[in-house]
């Protein structure tokens, strides 16, 4: 019996398309039959015989079995759903929507089709230092969590994809939503869900309708507490996340991107001692190779063909995610007023 191949569609073909189409196309049971975008002006056929279209309706009447949406905010609930009423599996982008209403629409779409999976691209799950870190939590070799402090910034919210990430109608948040819901996601990884949240967002700076600062003391059930800091005024790239165990303390320090500005990729691993310094560093690991989209997509395939279910970014994940972003603006009552935001249930 040969390789099952599944045909795939991908939703917005521009940067982060084209890259998920490269590692689509390396796996063996994968391959990416056809593609659209706004800047296609008309339907016609690419190198290699790929079909391109303007409209994603025309993309869904092409026989595939996979759908990858890499769209804009405003639209990603809209065609993750057409995606699931027209038979497909479908990966998506985060963040789901721009709100939690609009994931909760898609959930509601996922559960009358129980036999499609539905993954979500929290992309820095899939790291090799993140990997590791979450071997060292749940081994418990160096105890339990203390606490947490996590930054992760850039220099603007505006990227040279384009400006809609600055309008809130069609983004639906800014920076933190954006970017800073990879620091959200790792936070729930590592310590589980929080009960209660304080805030401070902003817009000081950028002066868009979103937010380019988000600072927050999240806590949990048993009172472990986690700082974060979502930056578009890191006038550096940086991202950083350590967390304080009873025994130790790990650093994770940069994040292997398409862009390289985030520094080397490390994972700072010490233990605590009784000297006046408190810990010495006993290992520093640094990766040179970001396999994360590799994998995510090989064990998205490996799903479907053998009807497991999503281990990581699935739609329930979304969710709790999308939520605790909502929490966080919600938190702050001169933005929740500002900007008429309801409490997420």
């Amino acid at each position: 019996m040969g390789k099952i191949r599944l045909n795939v569609g991908i939703a917005g073909y521009g940067v982060v398309g084209k890259r998920r189409r490269e590692f689509i196309d390396k796996n063996p049971n994968l391959r990416t039959v056809a593609v659209c975008d706004r800047n296609f002006r008309k339907a016609g056929t690419l190198s290699g015989g790929l079909r391109c279209f303007p409209d994603y309706r025309q993309l869904l009447r092409e026989p595939i079995d996979i759908l990858f949406v890499s769209l804009p905010n405003y639209l990603a609930s809209e065609v993750t759903i057409a995606g699931l009423k027209r038979g497909l599996h479908v990966f998506c982008e985060k963040p789901p929507g721009r709100d939690v209403r609009d994931i909760k629409k898609v959930i509601e779409a996922e559960k009358r089709r129980p036999g499609l999976l539905l993954k979500y691209g929290f992309n820095h799950r899939y790291h090799d230092s993140v990997r590791e870190a979450l071997r060292i939590v749940r081994s418990r070799e160096f105890g339990e969590v203390i606490n947490m402090r996590g930054v992760y910034g850039k220099s603007k919210i505006i990227p040279f994809a384009g400006g809609w990430r600055a309008e809130r109608k069609y983004a639906g948040g800014g920076i933190l939503l954006d970017q800073g819901i990879h620091m959200v996601d790792l936070m729930r990884l590592f310590c589980g869900e929080f009960v209660e949240v304080k805030s401070y967002i902003s817009n000081g700076f950028w002066k868009h309708d979103v937010e380019d600062n988000a600072y927050a003391l999240l806590k949990d059930a048993r009172g472990r507490v986690a700082i974060l800091h979502s930056s578009a005024t890191q006038w550096q790239h940086r991202f950083s996340l350590e967390i304080a165990f009873t025994k130790g303390y790990l650093e994770l320090q940069g994040i292997l991107s398409g862009s390289k500005s985030y520094g080397e990729e490390k994972l700072i691993i010490g233990r605590r001692n009784e000297s006046d310094t408190g810990a010495s560093r006993e290992k520093a690991i640094t990766y040179l190779e970001d396999n994360s989209w590799r994998d995510e997509i090989n064990e998205f395939a490996d799903c479907i063909l053998h009807k497991r279910p999503i281990k990581f970014g699935s739609s329930a994940d979304a969710l709790a995610t999308m939520k605790l972003v909502y929490r966080i603006y919600y938190a702050d009552p001169a933005w929740r007023g500002r900007f008429h935001i309801t409490k997420p249930d």
